[in-house]
């Protein structure tokens, strides 16, 4: 165009000041005439629309939340996913009619002659259900049993019923071991973002804090008021290098340019660590325009311009270069994944919550003799009295 380039820096793309009723930054510079090109692009917004034009787009760059997907433990009960609902409820009714079955063939047994009870004996197993039902339960466990029943029927029953629950064990377990291994999918829109237990954080840029502060859609300012700023007042704005080593580290999702913020990734993870690496869009806007001053008469010649980048591959080899994409996951099984808390925590709730069970069973018959004992005593001296 045969003209000498003057650059002016600012510091923001420009924002509406409602206490001043001016724009700043670039925005203002195009619209009070100091500048006619605005070089760095920026996002098409309807209340800009009226103070500049918009010429084409040059970046394709978006901003999301970036994150490391968490282990499958962490959104759901790994312990209740390697059978169907149908196949669990197979298995109680397995339970139960071993159970019965069993009940029912001790019942006939007890009632040859030939066989004898012998208190001192604890082998023997007894026609009762509730012994039945915890045998069957140790051998789900995969824990035997220290009673067996006499008959061949009984005998055949349970040789059956503790293979059937042998083969069940070891599916049970091979699936465990891949689930613990396995990363969540679950976690896919602004809400599921919202609604997990990661902490965020956002890179400290001049737009970031303006959209998430501004932000009026509910998920999105639920996001800013109950992750991004902090009970204490601050926010979670923080640089480049400090998100992008929290995600490496896991349950952690940092909003940042993808350009930027994947380039650090493919420099600093290994390999492993690459993978299992999620997106989510946060900001409602579309890719970024090139900016000139409202009316402009350089308005056709730079639009022709840019067009003509665009049609010879300049822009795309540009972009190619200055924008790093998604690293590729190429050591997925490279690293073994340990168990931690959050893995074991529906066992640990087992434990906890049956111990309390049976605390509250010991105080419960504990009570309940101090009762009985009473009763006995009073009915006692209820009989002498009489007597005499």
């Amino acid at each position: 165009m045969g003209a000498r380039t003057n650059y002016s820096v600012v510091t923001s793309w420009g924002y509406y000041n409602t206490t001043t009723k001016r724009w700043d930054g670039m925005i203002g510079e195009l619209s009070h005439k100091t500048a006619d090109l605005g070089a760095s692009p920026l996002f098409f917004t309807s209340d800009r629309i009226a103070v500049i034009d918009y010429v084409a787009m040059t970046s394709a760059t978006r901003s999301k939340f970036i994150f490391r997907s968490p282990k499958l433990s962490f959104t759901e009960n790994v312990f209740l996913l390697p059978f169907d609902d149908i196949v669990w409820l197979c298995i109680v009714l397995v339970i139960l009619l071993s159970s019965g079955l069993l009940v029912l063939t001790a019942l006939a047994e007890w009632r040859v002659p030939l066989i004898q009870d012998d208190p001192r004996d604890p082998s023997i197993l007894r026609p009762t259900f509730r012994d039945t039902l915890l045998m069957i339960y140790g051998a789900t466990c995969q824990q035997g049993s220290s009673t067996l029943p006499r008959s061949c029927s009984a005998r055949t029953i349970t040789m059956i019923t503790f293979t059937i629950l042998m083969f069940l064990y070891v599916c049970y377990s091979a699936n465990i071991v891949a689930l613990l291994q396995s990363p969540s999918t679950k976690i896919r829109t602004l809400e599921d973002l919202l609604a997990s237990r990661l902490k965020f954080g956002a890179h400290d840029t001049v737009f970031n804090r303006y959209y998430f502060t501004h932000a009026t859609e509910p998920t999105r300012q639920a996001i800013y008021e109950r992750k991004i700023r902090q009970p204490d007042g601050s926010e979670s704005f923080i640089q480049l290098e400090q998100g992008i080593n929290k995600i490496r580290h896991g349950l952690y999702a940092f909003h940042v340019e993808q350009g930027v913020g994947y380039k650090v990734i493919s420099e600093t993870y290994q390999e492993d660590e690459k993978c299992g690496l999620q997106e989510i869009q946060y900001l409602q806007v579309v890719d970024p325009y090139y900016a000139i001053q409202k009316n402009s008469s350089y308005k056709e010649h730079v639009k022709i311009g840019l067009f003509r980048l665009n049609e010879h591959g300049i822009q795309y080899r540009e972009n190619s270069n200055f924008y790093t994409k998604k690293p590729k996951c190429t050591g997925g099984g490279g690293k073994f994944v340990p168990v931690s808390l959050v893995d074991t925590e529906p066992a640990i709730l087992v434990l906890v919550w049956g111990s309390a069970l049976a605390a509250s069973a010991v105080i419960a018959e504990l009570i309940w003799a101090k009762s009985w004992e009473k009763i006995l005593d009073w009915k006692g001296r209820q009989v002498q009295l009489y007597g005499k």
